[in-house]
């Protein structure tokens, strides 16, 4: 049977669902999961309800624009973040953060700060940065109590070259699964209008308090947003007590680009490798990706991950399970196919920060 040539288009878009910043140098196209459902534009300030825009003007001062750069590979990307207290400590998404180096913070005010990541947790989609300079700085206090189904949310992001515009949408659900395991789990789920650039920007309900960081969205294939997820966050919960903290929790990895069109679809259901991280433990064990011709023609598929551990992965997606139930620095086995052969080697798992997986 002759597959679609429209399937690995839409297997890519599904697995992209990221709400990545607004990347340049090079650019990245936005992320896509095709979804039923109303859609909606973000509104204008004098376009907000007269409570929800008292609402805006009274938050948006704490929220902020962060900018990341990374001059070794020379990506740059804009995403959102807001001020959690008065001396300066910002709450953003870590994958706002996780490819720079360099890091800047832009106020309402005017004001341009430089900034450090100080905290993050990487499987969480969150991280806490710190920016140099003198406060008291305006802040949004965190939740104290749950979240309502129903209830009115606004986002304050930085999205289609706006400045700290307001989003307004509905909560729809708590505890949110997400069917990729490289996806935060338990997400708000709203109807809010997000879209890359407004990453790791406020939730905000009706008290004034965030109750959730931007993490990735849902949009159809015409481009339109349809459902927005956010990280929940509590005052005084572990994630915000841990990150408060200073500790850095970073998923782990071998270095493995997977192939998601091919991968589980093979005679071989498995994780077929698309690359391989240069320098990392993937590279050091000979593992193989996908060769392609000079035009990028796929030639012949990378080797198959088809156990971890001795635990059957049908597909990339189980692959990358498997792995984040371990921790950094334990040894896998991972058994895979070459060809008619099936091999068997083993890693040491390190931090995904570790790894450049764009070179």
């Amino acid at each position: 049977m002759r597959a679609s040539p429209w399937l690995p288009v839409l297997l890519l878009l599904a697995l992209a669902a990221y709400l990545l910043p607004d990347l340049r140098l090079p650019f990245q196209p936005a992320p896509v999961v095709t979804v039923p459902g109303p859609s909606a534009a973000p509104a204008l300030p004098n376009q907000l309800p007269a409570a929800t825009r008292a609402l805006f003007e009274k938050s948006r001062p704490a929220s902020v624009r962060v900018e990341s750069v990374n001059p070794s590979t020379r990506n740059a990307g804009i995403g959102t973040g807001f001020f959690i207290s008065e001396t300066g400590q910002v709450l953003t998404a870590y994958h706002v953060v996780s490819g720079g180096r360099l890091f800047q913070v832009s106020t309402l005010s005017g004001r341009s700060y430089s900034a450090q990541v100080t905290a993050f947790d990487a499987s969480a989609d969150v991280a806490l940065l710190q920016v140099r300079g003198r406060g008291p700085f305006p802040y949004l206090k965190l939740a104290t109590r749950p979240p309502r189904v129903g209830e009115t949310v606004l986002a304050v992001g930085n999205s289609g070259g706006d400045f700290l515009q307001p989003r307004r949408g509905q909560l729809l659900g708590l505890d949110t699964p997400s069917s990729d395991v490289t996806f935060p789990q338990g997400t708000l789920e709203m109807t809010a209008p997000l879209a890359p650039g407004d990453s790791g920007g406020p939730i905000i309900d009706g008290n004034g308090q965030a109750i959730g960081v931007v993490s990735y969205i849902s949009v159809d294939v015409s481009g339109q947003t349809r459902r927005s997820y956010a990280v929940p966050v509590t005052e005084g919960n572990a994630l915000i007590a841990s990150l408060r903290a200073g500790e850095t929790k970073d998923v782990p990895v071998v270095g493995l680009i997977f192939d998601t069109v091919h991968s589980g679809r093979t005679e071989l259901a498995g994780g077929v490798i698309d690359g391989v991280a240069r320098r990392s433990p993937a590279e050091r064990a000979g593992l193989r990706g996908n060769v392609r011709d000079g035009q990028g023609k796929l030639v012949s598929l990378g080797d198959v991950i088809v156990r971890v551990n001795g635990q059957r992965t049908r597909d990339a997606n189980a692959v990358i399970q498997a792995v984040r139930r371990l921790a950094v620095g334990d040894t896998v086995t991972l058994t895979y196919q070459r060809g008619e052969e099936l091999r068997e080697t083993r890693v040491v798992l390190v931090p995904k920060a570790s790894v450049n997986l764009e070179e």
